[in-house]
């Protein structure tokens, strides 16, 4: 592990082994679930290094069924065949076909590809499988002693593949079977299969649709003739026989009706006219002359010219002769009988001229009355031709209907018998030269890497699974805490030689990792100045008595005043580690019965006191809680340099924690691959909750023979020369 090196400023240090993350006193990357420390590539290296026997027995069995396979699997042969797809059937007459094959995009040829993998093309080879083919092609499929019929569609079914060739209009077909003859065979049977499925399938539909159109162009045909009937009826019965001529007439009539309502409406004012000059001049009658056309009639104009004759004649005899004169009264008599003629003929020229008017006033109505019936007739028979028209219009089109249904059966019935393909084979399939399947150089490297890669992920997962705290990231980003110090592993060794190893010369690794233990805590300003300082760990069995003896040691060995005491009040064991009876101690400080110097074994170690514990106490936390035991750390720390206080696991009970704000600082213990980083965390937390500075946690108990794995930059067999003992080193003082 690199050594990491800090700005103090910041609250760092530069510590041999790690850093102590981005909040010394606090609980810092893991009290957020954030890990102020990320695993990098190389310690998943070390991952993989202490499991690497996982991942070669992994790969060994992979690898080995993947060459089982290969070589015991019955060697299938791959015969390919091809086809190409028209994009449009062949045009030999120009009518439109019933089935439509163009290829008009990806979807259509992919519909063909789809007709090929259908169960209809499979159960037609399967058909065309028979006798010996049949048995070739089942024979290797036969189990012995199995009485189950295998079928030979579902066989087919799992052995062929379709695939179109990219860019172009061709198919293959690829079958693989252990026969490589059955193999090409069955490639060709689906070619054949196809193009005839598709022949049969174009002449069904054709056939089909002529019977359809037969069916309309009866339909048809005998709705033409209910049309015909109908408009036949709808003439008699509308006298429509001809319509054209009909209509013809009915103009004309009209034309000439017209015009002679013109001519009698004309006649009748003509007549109206004179009658009324007639009725405004009848009184007298002699007014009628003055009407031209009364007076210019020849009888009138005769006897007007008569009359005035004769008047001249009677002017001319009443100058020779008087009134009573035969000759006048002859004259008289004729004047007025001629006047009397006059009027006669006055009164039956004006009933002429009435009757005239009556006759052309009858005239004009009637003429009316002819023209208003015409016209009547006219409409009526234009409303007859519109329905005639319709009823003609939908019979020619009924008509014509039936003409294309039956051109189009015919055209129907005469492309159903013309055989016209929309494919044709390209190549076709046989006997392949070397196997299929196995691909063994494929099936070895898959087994390979295969192997390797299940390997791998075993390997993870087994990491996964083990979540003990072994490793520096599970202390610093899991845990949350600093690592300042590593023990190494001690075995076969009592006790009290473990608890005073740095002065007994039992073991040069430990001693020389205590003393960069001691060297790692002097280097921080807190901990360098920390006066009292507890040990605790998270479960029983972590170590935590045995680094608080030798941590204390250690600082005696450099000429501090050093106690140590033994507030795990429950299991006390200081005094197990130091051999010194545990008759008074703590328990009795608190309860005021002793005072420091009655029960403080003096110079254990030169240097180094050491207060028992006294006892196992009923009620522990009241001791802790106590006023003697605040006195009690006061007055300690006016007489000794460094005060250690061996404490209770945190994860079983809360007495650390009811030290915590009496001390400068803790050191948490931690022991290798033992605890469990959950349990680690929560304890890390409850301990830096008290805003009480933790310098860091101690890996005890590191497994050598797995330190390469995740601390190789520490233990090295190229160390052993520099690790010296304490007796040498003062030895060697003492020389000088």
């Amino acid at each position: 592990m690199e050594q990491k090196k800090f700005d103090k400023g910041t609250g760092a240090g530069a510590y041999p082994y790690t850093y102590y993350g981005n909040n010394y006193g606090a609980f810092g990357a893991g009290a957020t679930g954030e890990t102020g420390v990320q695993r990098s590539f190389h310690d998943y290296v070390l991952i993989l290094r202490e499991r690497i026997w996982y991942i070669v027995l992994v790969f060994l069995l992979v690898f080995s069924s993947a060459m089982v396979y290969t070589f015991t699997k019955t060697k299938d042969y791959m015969s390919v065949a091809s086809v190409q797809i028209f994009r449009r059937d062949p045009v030999i007459m120009q009518v439109q076909g019933v089935v439509d094959n163009e290829i008009r995009s990806a979807e259509d040829l992919n519909t063909q590809v789809k007709i090929l993998e259908s169960l209809t093309i499979v159960k037609s080879v399967a058909d065309r499988l028979t006798g010996e083919d049949l048995r070739q092609f089942l024979a290797p499929f036969t189990k012995e002693n199995s009485e189950e019929p295998l079928d030979a569609a579902r066989i087919i079914l799992a052995n062929r593949k379709v695939v179109p060739v990219r860019l172009s209009m061709i198919i293959q077909v690829q079958y693989t079977h252990p026969d490589k003859f059955i193999a090409a065979k069955v490639a060709n049977l689906f070619l054949d299969e196809y193009i005839a499925h598709t022949s049969r399938l174009r002449i069904e539909e054709s056939m089909k649709a002529v019977d359809e159109l037969k069916i309309r162009a009866d339909q048809q045909k005998k709705r033409v003739e209910e049309m015909a009937i109908s408009l036949q009826a709808y003439r008699e019965k509308n006298n429509l026989i001809s319509l054209d001529q009909r209509k013809d007439i009915v103009t004309e009539k009209l034309k000439a009706l017209n015009l002679y309502v013109t001519q009698t409406n004309a006649r009748f004012k003509d007549a109206e006219v004179r009658w009324r000059q007639v009725q405004e001049r009848r009184e007298p009658l002699s007014g009628l002359l003055d009407l031209t056309f009364v007076s210019s009639q020849q009888l009138i104009s005769q006897l007007v010219q008569q009359v005035a004759a004769q008047k001249i004649i009677i002017a001319q005899l009443r100058e020779r002769y008087r009134d009573k004169h035969p000759k006048m009264i002859e004259a008289v008599n004729s004047l007025n009988q001629t006047e009397q003629e006059l009027n006669r003929a006055l009164l039956s020229s004006a009933s002429m001229i009435e009757s005239e008017y009556q006759t052309a006033f009858r005239n004009d109505q009637e003429a009316r009355a002819a023209l208003a019936s015409q016209e009547t007739e006219s409409l009526d028979l234009d409303r007859a031709a519109v329905e005639y028209t319709n009823l003609e219009r939908d019979l020619r089109i009924s008509e014509q209907l039936l003409q294309n249904t039956l051109a189009r059966m015919k055209e129907t019935s005469m492309t159903s018998t013309i055989e016209t393909q929309n494919s044709r084979v390209v190549d076709r399939a046989g006997p392949s030269l070397r196997h299929y399947s196995p691909n063994i150089p494929l099936n070895l490297v898959l087994g390979f890497i295969g192997g390797i890669g299940l390997g791998t992920v075993f390997a993870f997962f087994v990491a996964y699974i083990d979540d003990r705290v072994k490793s520096s990231y599970d202390i610093e980003g899991v845990i949350g805490l600093p690592l300042v110090g590593i023990i190494p592993e001690i075995k076969r060794m009592e006790q009290p030689e473990k608890a005073q190893i740095v002065i007994n010369n039992q073991d040069k690794q430990v001693a020389e990792a205590f003393l960069a233990l001691h060297s790692s805590l002097r280097l921080k300003d807190e901990s360098k100045s920390a006066q009292a300082i507890l040990v605790t760990s998270t479960v029983p069995g972590e170590g935590k008595s045995f680094v608080s003896t030798n941590l204390a040691l250690t600082f005696a060995s450099h000429g501090e005043r050093v106690v140590i005491i033994d507030c795990d009040l429950r299991k006390p064991n200081i005094h197990k580690s130091f051999r010194i009876e545990n008759l008074k101690g703590v328990i009795d400080i608190c309860a005021g019965t002793a005072t420091i110097e009655d029960v403080a074994v003096k110079d254990v170690y030169p240097g180094l006191d050491v207060i028992p514990a006294g006892g196992r106490a009923k009620n522990p936390t009241q001791i802790l809680n106590s006023k003697g035991f605040e006195v009690m750390i006061s007055e300690l720390r006016k007489r000794y340099d460094r005060i250690f206080i061996d404490t209770p696991p945190l994860a079983a009970v809360s007495d650390s924690l009811i030290i915590l704000p009496l001390v400068d600082g803790s050191v948490f213990t931690i022991y290798f691959n033992r605890v469990r980083r959950k349990a680690a965390q929560f304890a890390a937390r409850r301990l830096l909750e008290a805003n009480v500075p933790c310098f860091g946690a101690v890996l005890n108990g590191l497994n050598l023979a797995v330190s390469g794995y995740y601390y190789a930059q520490y233990y090295d067999k190229s160390y052993k020369d520099y690790y010296i003992t304490m007796q040498s080193r003062e030895g060697d003082e003492n020389a000088r």
